[in-house]
């Protein structure tokens, strides 16, 4: 799948931030691809990007229209066929990440046809996966997991990856969301993979590799989460990971989207490493990462303070203040 670049960010009218979040991801760790947002009215989300026409998009260099949008089950409101449609025929190509395809809605599919433009269902994958073997594999691997879905899972993989990097470590980020797939150009929506065959697109995504290898895959979901639980289970035991870094949102007080109540970090640890000895006895936390966007900063520092204190592990918001006391416990726990 090769999708043209610049992006034209295309919001529709969804109610908050979190329902934008794979155009956030986009903008914040690809800014150089993105021209501007189309938003529609009554939409609550701003990318802090230029609002733009389809027209002045392309104007701007657009190639492509980006359906930067997530919402339960991933499907594509009736009402925003229109823009859509009017992008193809303006010239422009569309990439989605929704489960809905592009190509399943007739107006859509005939004004692709037409011009000649591309639809990307970055969604959706033509790759034939096994299922998982759960058979040890030369190199190493860390995980995300999280208290809660929308916690910051793929911007902690992300931040990692930079920071370990710096550090002439070996490591690659390893997308199994459509947001990821959009930034890194690889992975694997892993919700949209046939339950059989979760652990299995795992293996094919960080497959064996050199021992001193990192390969960190972008969690999705959690273990306590009563709609996606069973992916985070798929993920974690097809990851076979050698370590995990928890991720939290600390303001919620029940998870996204249903009625439960948030688990404690500590139920994340125990469960996780419980489940995780399945594939791999060896696996172990190796730091928490909070997302303190809603705190001040002094708050942030001593609520990180006292859970690392608490935990025994590294504790830090990785965009706000790094990901320096995690690379360090990566390195004293596995040295190469």
């Amino acid at each position: 799948m090769q999708i043209a670049t610049p992006y034209l960010m295309f919001l529709g009218d969804v109610p908050d931030r979190l329902a934008a979040k794979t155009a956030y991801g986009i903008v914040d760790w690809r800014p150089e691809w993105c021209v501007g947002q189309l938003r529609l009215p009554g939409c609550a989300a701003d990318l802090g990007i230029p609002d733009l026409t389809i027209e002045e998009g392309i104007a701007k260099g657009a190639r492509t229209l980006i359906v930067g949008v997530v919402n339960a089950g991933g499907v594509l409101p009736p009402h925003w066929v229109a823009s859509i449609v009017q992008a193809l025929e303006a010239g422009l190509d569309v990439a989605s990440g929704l489960h809905t395809r592009l190509g399943s809605v007739p107006a859509i599919a005939e004004a692709a046809s037409r011009h000649g433009r591309q639809l990307h269902d970055v969604r959706h994958s033509d790759q034939r996966f096994d299922t998982g073997k759960g058979t040890r594999r030369p190199g190493k691997r860390l995980l995300t997991v999280g208290t809660d879905c929308s916690v910051g899972k793929k911007y902690t993989v992300l931040a990692l990856e930079k920071g370990m990097r710096a550090r002439g470590l070996d490591a690659d980020f390893r997308a199994t969301g459509q947001t990821g797939v959009f930034i890194s150009g690889r992975g694997v929506a892993i919700d949209a993979v046939v339950a059989d065959f979760i652990s299995g697109a795992v293996e094919w995504i960080a497959p064996a590799a050199d021992p001193n290898h990192w390969d960190l895959i972008e969690g999705q979901g959690s273990l306590f989460h009563p709609s996606f639980a069973g992916v985070s289970l798929g993920l974690l035991h097809g990851a076979q990971a050698d370590a995990f870094v928890v991720c939290h949102e600390p303001t919620r007080t029940t998870m996204r989207g249903v009625k439960h109540p948030l688990p404690s970090l500590q139920e994340v640890i125990d469960l996780t490493v419980r489940l995780g000895r399945l594939t791999n006895p060896d696996i172990r936390p190796t730091g928490i990462a909070v997302n303190t966007q809603a705190l001040e900063e002094g708050e942030a520092r001593a609520l990180l303070d006292r859970l690392a204190a608490e935990h025994g592990l590294p504790a830090t918001d990785p965009v706000r203040f790094g990901v320096e006391g995690l690379v360090d416990r990566l390195v004293s726990e596995f040295p190469a």
